[in-house]
């Protein structure tokens, strides 16, 4: 019997149920062997060492997974056998098969709608894993052009969509003692040179690295790991729309980031507050 919630359930003629709460923190999908002593199930007989075999994934959970970068997550984590859980913007749907992707719709801006989600997802899955939190948004503009507006909706597409999320699920894995944690940054948070052509942008990219800081120096103790990965520009369709005279073989492909996101969170607490920089050949 596979199943991706570690919780399993046998109820006799009588109403008897015997619960079996497995918690799970091993790389991979683990095979448990529970012994259950069960009086009087199905035929009222008395039955000893009743064996259940169950195969359990282990749960991500992917924003952002609409995107070229998101789908080349999505990809690599169906091939590392997880179970994964995407948001999915209110009214829109992935090209993932069900059994594969398990589809939630969320306003990632909404804090009491993200909360929700979250609770009812561990409700059905008792234990979250990980999490690559890969939504946001872009805009150009110095500080000369950059207003008021624009700085709102870049925290809000880049900063609010991973701190509500991350809000309930950190508290979560420190319950659970262990998970995995990944932002999205950007090299103009890193490089003043660059963040001065995209200054909303830089400026909402950069509180991700104060907030991995935080996290990390308060999840230590509890193997509580959040790491940022730095892409340069990335190999997207649109991209090459936008920059079509740009040399596309020094750009970073998602399916590379991918592999970076499956490494960060494998990494068994040998790696304390990473930051990734995939900047390809640029």
């Amino acid at each position: 019997m596979t199943q991706s919630v570690p919780d399993i359930e046998a109820t006799g003629r009588k109403g008897q149920r015997y619960a079996i709460r497995q918690k799970l923190w091993k790389e991979g999908a683990i095979t448990s062997v529970v012994h259950i002593y069960a009086n009087c199930l199905v035929t009222g007989r008395c039955k000893t060492d009743i064996d259940i075999k169950i195969t359990m994934k282990k749960v991500v959970l992917i924003t952002g997974a609409s995107g070229n970068l998101g789908k080349a997550a999505v990809e690599r984590f169906i091939a590392e056998g997880y179970h994964i859980v995407a948001t999915v913007t209110p009214g829109k749907s992935l090209n993932f098969a069900a059994e594969q992707v398990e589809e939630v719709e969320v306003n990632l801006t909404n804090e009491v709608m993200v909360q929700d989600v979250i609770r009812r997802v561990l409700e059905k899955h008792s234990a979250i894993h990980a999490a690559l939190l890969l939504a946001g948004g872009y805009a150009s503009g110095n500080v000369h052009s950059t207003d008021g507006d624009t700085l709102k909706k870049m925290w809000s597409s880049n900063f609010e969509t991973a701190y509500y999320i991350t809000r309930p699920l950190f508290e979560h894995m420190l319950s659970q003692n262990g998970g995995r944690i990944v932002f999205v940054g950007a090299r103009p948070a890193l490089q003043p040179a660059d963040g001065k052509k995209s200054l909303a942008y830089a400026l909402s990219k950069s509180l991700l690295f104060n907030l991995a800081e935080i996290l990390n120096a308060e999840g230590a103790e509890k193997n509580v790991v959040t790491a940022v990965i730095v892409p340069s520009t990335i190999d997207t369709p649109q991209n090459r729309a936008a920059m079509p005279k740009a040399d596309f073989s020094r750009w970073v492909k998602p399916e590379d980031i991918a592999n970076v996101l499956a490494f960060a969170v494998s990494s068994d607490g040998i790696l304390r507050e990473p930051v990734f920089k995939v900047y390809g050949k640029t």
